[in-house]
C-alpha cells in the first residue's frame, strides 16, 4: 500500500510542476489521459531515481563532498530531464524543455512537494511500534 501512496504523491508533485514551471508540459486534454500519463511518468521517475541515483552518488562522491552536496541539484535536474526523454520515447505527452530552469526547478519542486505530502499523508506504517 505504501508504494501506491508514494506513486500517487509523485504523480501529484509532477502535476503541480506542470502547473507552476514554464517549460514542463503535459500535452493531453482528457483528465484520464492526464492521470494515466502522470502515473506513468511517476513510475519512470521512480525507476530512474532508484537505479541511477546510487550509481551516480557512488561514482561522484568527490563532487558531492567538494560542492557540499550542491551537485545534487544538478544531478536531480539531469535525472528529471532523462525522465522526460524516456517519456518521449514511450510516446507519453510529458515534456521538459530545457535543463535550466525547467528541469532543475521542476526536480526541486517535485522533491519539495513529495517531501511535504509524504510528511502529511501516512504510509500505513506505525512508527511507534518499531522497536529493536
Amino acid at each position: 500500500m505504501g508504494v501506491i501512496i508514494r506513486l500517487a504523491i509523485s504523480a501529484v508533485a509532477l502535476w503541480i510542476a506542470t502547473l507552476l514551471i514554464p517549460g514542463i508540459t503535459l500535452e493531453t486534454a482528457s483528465v484520464p489521459g492526464k492521470v494515466g500519463t502522470l502515473l506513468a511518468v511517476a513510475v519512470i521517475f521512480g525507476l530512474i531515481n532508484a537505479v541511477l541515483r546510487p550509481i551516480i552518488k557512488t561514482l561522484g562522491c568527490a563532487f558531492y563532498v567538494l560542492t557540499l552536496g550542491l551537485i545534487a541539484v544538478v544531478v536531480n535536474g539531469l535525472l528529471f530531464l532523462l525522465t522526460s526523454w524516456v517519456a518521449g520515447k514511450l510516446d507519453l505527452p510529458f515534456h521538459v524543455d530545457h535543463f535550466w530552469p525547467s528541469a532543475v526547478l521542476g526536480a526541486l519542486l517535485v522533491g519539495i512537494v513529495s517531501w511535504l505530502l509524504n510528511a502529511v499523508v501516512p504510509d500505513g506504517h506505525k512508527r511507534s511500534d518499531r522497536r529493536a
